[in-house]
């Protein structure tokens, strides 16, 4: 008769109870006489993974089946137990074929188990991906409106002193020479307010990818030269008009 078919005892991962520890959970419920259950054995291991316990549970009930008792007719001895130990290998191989199978369909539901938590830790990794990349663009939103109201300011304040200083010039002195001092002057301070703004939008379109802003700020720094050639076209008119107070002097 061919030799019982010993199960396949998996090594204990962490956090897992390995067979030894079902089995002998199993055996102290046998032989307590309850009955050993899947939910029974799960408890008393602390509520171990399902797929574990099951994998195990079915190979120790695979182990310790107990073979039923064949009736034993008035029979010769010798052909009685010729016939009970046929029968009885008759039996374990038929068996042997449904314990393979229960132990391929515990593998495969232990590995079904396995991809459905691989699949919500990936979930949670992306919610969490998801959660840093909308603080992300929160804080880039600030950012950009900082950069605005300090660009804002800046050419409020620029615009302010430009006119107070064409102002205080013109009325201190005509002169072409000044006039053209003043007017370089003026120059080279929109030339860096247009420089500094520039800066400022290439990081605001660093910070969102983005290129409408950049035409909009263009556009606005379009509008103030064009109304800084007004106010020079105006003051030449006021210089031209100065000139002809004097001379009727």
């Amino acid at each position: 008769m061919n030799a019982k078919r010993q199960p396949n005892h998996d090594t204990p991962t962490d956090g897992e109870p390995g067979y030894d520890a079902v089995a002998a959970v199993a055996s102290r419920l046998q032989d307590a006489g309850s009955e050993v259950t899947l939910d029974a054995v799960r408890e008393a291991l602390g509520d171990a993974p399902a797929a574990v316990v099951f994998k195990h549970l079915a190979a120790w009930r695979a182990e310790h089946v107990k073979q039923p008792e064949l009736p034993r007719p008035e029979l010769p001895e010798a052909v009685v137990n010729g016939l009970v130990d046929w029968v009885r290998q008759f039996a374990d191989q038929a068996s042997a074929g449904v314990r393979d199978s229960l132990a391929q369909s515990a593998s495969d539901t232990e590995a079904l188990l396995r991809a459905s938590d691989s699949l919500g830790a990936e979930r949670d990794a992306l919610r969490l991906e998801r959660d840093r990349a909308l603080a992300t663009s929160a804080d880039q939103a600030e950012e950009i409106e900082r950069l605005n109201a300090e660009l804002r300011n800046a050419r409020q304040i620029a615009t302010e002193a430009l006119v107070s200083k064409a102002k205080d010039q013109l009325a201190i002195d005509g002169k072409d020479k000044q006039l053209a001092e003043l007017r370089a002057q003026l120059e080279r301070n929109v030339t860096a307010q247009a420089e500094e703004s520039d800066r400022r939008l290439a990081a605001e379109m660093e910070l969102v990818g983005a290129t409408t802003e950049r035409d909009s700020l263009a556009a606005e720094l379009k509008e103030v030269r064009r109304q800084l050639e007004t106010s020079y076209a105006e003051r030449s008119n006021l210089r031209a008009e100065l000139e002809v107070l004097r001379s009727k002097r």
